[in-house]
C-alpha cells in the first residue's frame, strides 16, 4: 500500500462492515493516540474484535496490525526528522542544541515517572519470588527488547549464576523445550506483540514455566501468557522503535527486581557481587 492510510480508510469506508465503519470512526477520532494501542487496547477501546481489526487491516492491503500501526503513525503528522508532531518532546531540525537535550531529558523523566507509577510491589515481590527459586533464569527478548535481556542478564550475573541469556529466537525455543517447571522466563517485549515471543511463550505455557514479563501492554499476546507482568511507562511511538525513553523505564525495573533480589540474602548475595568484582578488576589497567 502507498499513500496516506487515512485516505485509503476514507475511499473505503462506504464498503466497510459494520464493525470495520465502527473501527474507521474510533481511528478518525483518535488517530493520534491510536498508533500507542496494543491491538487488544484498540479492540477494547473501539467495540470490535480482534479478529475484526485484523481483517480490517488486511483489507486495506497492509500484513497486520503492526504494519497498520506504522502508517497511522506516518500519517499523523510527522515531522522532518521522522518523530509523531503532536508529541510534547518532539525534535525537528529547527530546534537548537539545548532544547534537543531539554526535550530528551525530558522523555527520560517521563519514563521513569511512568514507570515509578506503575510499580506494584505485590508483583515485584512474586517476581522475586519466582527468580529465588528458579534452578536457572531465562532472559530473553527480541530486537531492542534483546538489548534489555542482556542488560538484565549481565546485571544479575554479578550477584548470581543461575542467569542465562540466549540471543537467537531459534536457541531461545531449543533451550525452553529443554527446560522444566523449576526454572523461570524472564521476557522483555515492549509491544507484547511479536510472533517469536509467542513461540517461545507456547513453548513455555505447555511445559508449564512460569513467566515473568516486562512490558508496557498490560492487554496484549505476551500477557495472556505470564505469571506476573511488570509495566514500563513511556508511549513509544512505531517511529520512535527503540527509544531510550522506552528502555530506560525497563532498565528501572531491572534494577528493581535486582535489589529486592539481592536484600532476600543481603550476606550471601554482598559477597557474591564483591567475588565477582574483583574478577573484573583484574582487567583494568
Amino acid at each position: 500500500m502507498t499513500g496516506n492510510i487515512l485516505e485509503h480508510i476514507t475511499e473505503q469506508y462506504h464498503s466497510l462492515t459494520r464493525s470495520g465503519k465502527k473501527l474507521a470512526d474510533y481511528i478518525f477520532a483518535n488517530t493520534f493516540s491510536a498508533q500507542y494501542l496494543s491491538i487488544s487496547a484498540l479492540a477494547e477501546n473501539s467495540g470490535v474484535s480482534e479478529a475484526s481489526i485484523t481483517r480490517f487491516c488486511r483489507g486495506l492491503g497492509l500484513s497486520g496490525y503492526n504494519d497498520f500501526k506504522l502508517a497511522l503513525a506516518k500519517a499523523a503528522y510527522v515531522t522532518d526528522l521522522g518523530d509523531p508532531m503532536e508529541s510534547p518532546d518532539t525534535i525537528t531540525s529547527e530546534d537548537t542544541l539545548g532544547s534537543i537535550f531539554q526535550k530528551l531529558h525530558a522523555s527520560n523523566i517521563l519514563s521513569l515517572n511512568e514507570t515509578l507509577e506503575q510499580l506494584n510491589e505485590e508483583d515485584i515481590t512474586r517476581a522475586v519470588h519466582l527468580l529465588l527459586s528458579a534452578d536457572r533464569v531465562f532472559c530473553f527478548g527480541q530486537g531492542g527488547s534483546m538489548v534489555m535481556a542482556m542488560e538484565a542478564w549481565a546485571r544479575f550475573s554479578t550477584a548470581s549464576s543461575r542467569f542465562v541469556h540466549i540471543a537467537d529466537s531459534h536457541m531461545q525455543a531449543m533451550s525452553v523445550a529443554l527446560a522444566t517447571e523449576k526454572d523461570v522466563i524472564l521476557f522483555f517485549s515492549y509491544s507484547g506483540s511479536t510472533k517469536d515471543m509467542e513461540d517461545i511463550m507456547n513453548i513455555a505455557k505447555n511445559r508449564n514455566i512460569p513467566v515473568i514479563l516486562v512490558t508496557h501492554f498490560p492487554k496484549s499476546r505476551a500477557a495472556e501468557f505470564a505469571d506476573v507482568i511488570l509495566l514500563c511507562g513511556y508511549n513509544e511511538s512505531p517511529l520512535q522503535s527503540g527509544s531510550v525513553a522506552a528502555k530506560l523505564g525497563q532498565l528501572f525495573i531491572i534494577e528493581c527486581l535486582f535489589y529486592v533480589f539481592c536484600k532476600q540474602k543481603p550476606e550471601l548475595y554482598a559477597s557474591a557481587r564483591s567475588t565477582t568484582a574483583a574478577a573484573i578488576a583484574q582487567k583494568l589497567l
